[in-house]
């Protein structure tokens, strides 16, 4: 499957100012799918690692040689000489050794010849717990995410319905009869999510959307709540875990959809929760949506850091977590869980262009689903409607307050300009850029 982080990486080749790239990103993403297939294609020279298994390596960076000597001894254990010309080393599950983690400092100060690109499952939990110095300022961070709409688009081949609807975006015209047909492939990724071996599993069923595998979703499920037993400090804090994230379709739910404590426990306080909430964010299985108190530039500068809502990583594991079941989704009858899966997929989709996920929250009951900064046309505020309903008394406060530019409306009904918003089918989110 093409995945467009695959650019990113060559990018990073093909860069002067070389250093160690660390990979990021939730837990079967395909991550390691990706970079192996990149490191064989774009490199003459390729060596693999995993240190769950290589456990000499492990032992190697543990001990207390000199870096240089742990180097050279690295080498050796691998038969493989990654100084020489066109060569990768690829490391992954690194998690399992913060010593090759501070390493990473002398790769790129006494070795910025070498193309090294390291990965793992809950890295970004273990970099955020590392008992040992982080390569500060010496690495390249890349942050990868489940495939988004356009991914899941190319994987079903469809690429001129891809440059329809990126045509239609740029010239706010309306798709006409192909719109019914993006829409169904919608409904489809809403089925799926966007884990590649989930969206193989449907493409594997053809147009029998009744054969699809549950499974693998339930699998992916499974594995994140067997890795919430890692890298915690105890049992208590596995649990508030697994409660917090058990709870955020409760959270969701709430007319105000932020993040409440009193969700999890009537008696639970922040101050027990916010390390396992840091957990699941570092792991990348929920991303959070911050509160800006005055939409100004810079966004982040006027953020609320005590108000934010929480979204699942993922809008097919969100269903799964839900029970909605094939029918339910594909003819479109999520009853109550249709607004905050629908808001749930925009966020990823926004998430997955690398945009920071921003709300605005008002008086009384008016609230902005998200805002982005844009390049020429300053802060654009962002609706969300599950359906072809538009009505928004928010949009129309929002817009007598701060008189945006223009305004953006993400719903079923076609590509259109009117009243000052521009609207935007949900199956054109990909099209919104940083």
């Amino acid at each position: 499957m093409k995945r467009k982080i695959y650019n990113d990486l060559v990018e990073w080749k093909n860069t002067e100012d070389f250093k160690p790239l660390i990979v990021l990103g939730v837990r079967q993403c395909g991550k390691t799918f990706i970079i192996d297939e990149f490191c064989k294609k774009e490199f003459k020279n390729y060596k693999k690692v995993n240190l769950l298994y290589d456990v000499d390596i492990v032992k190697l960076y543990a001990s207390s040689s000199s870096s240089k000597k742990k180097y050279n001894d690295l080498k050796v254990l691998l038969d493989f000489d990654f100084d020489k010309d066109d060569s990768v080393l690829f490391i992954d599950e690194i998690q399992e050794s913060e010593e090759f983690i501070s390493e990473l400092k002398f790769f790129n100060e006494k070795h910025s010849n070498v193309r090294l690109i390291c990965a793992g499952s809950l890295l970004g939990v273990k970099l955020a717990r590392l008992n040992k110095p982080f390569p500060v300022g010496k690495v390249t961070r890349l942050y990868m995410y489940p495939m988004d709409f356009e991914e899941f688009l190319m994987a079903f081949n469809q690429q001129l319905l891809i440059d329809k609807i990126r045509y239609c975006f740029k010239n706010n015209e309306p798709m006409g009869v192909v719109h019914d047909k993006a829409i169904d492939y919608y409904r489809r990724y809403l089925l799926s999510g966007g884990m590649p071996e989930s969206v193989k599993a449907l493409i594997d069923c053809g147009d029998d959307y009744y054969n699809y595998d549950l499974s693998k979703l339930n699998d992916i499920i499974e594995d994140y709540k067997n890795d919430m037993n890692n890298h915690v400090t105890n049992m208590v804090e596995t649990l508030k875990i697994r409660n917090i994230y058990n709870s955020l379709s409760a959270q969701l739910q709430n007319v105000s959809k932020k993040f409440q404590y009193s969700v999890i426990d009537s008696n639970a306080k922040s101050r027990e929760y916010l390390l396992p909430l840091n957990w699941l964010v570092e792991s990348n299985m929920v991303q959070i949506c911050k509160c800006v108190k005055l939409p100004e530039k810079p966004l982040l500068g006027f953020v609320d850091n005590d108000v934010f809502k929480v979204y699942y990583s993922d809008v097919g594991i969100f269903n799964r977590l839900v029970d909605n079941d094939i029918k339910t989704i594909i003819f479109d009858d999520m009853k109550i869980y249709k607004g905050i899966i629908t808001e749930n997929y925009v966020a990823n989709q926004l998430k997955a262009k690398g945009i920071d996920l921003l709300y605005w929250k008002g008086n009384r009951d008016s609230e902005v689903d998200f805002l982005i900064t844009t390049e020429n046309d300053g802060i654009i505020p962002i609706e969300v409607k599950a359906d072809e309903h538009t009505q928004s008394k928010s949009l129309k406060v929002y817009n007598e307050l701060y008189h945006p530019k223009y305004m953006i409306r993400f719903s079923l009904k076609d590509f259109g300009f009117k009243n000052n918003v521009k609207s935007i089918p949900l199956y054109a989110v990909f099209c919104i850029d940083k």
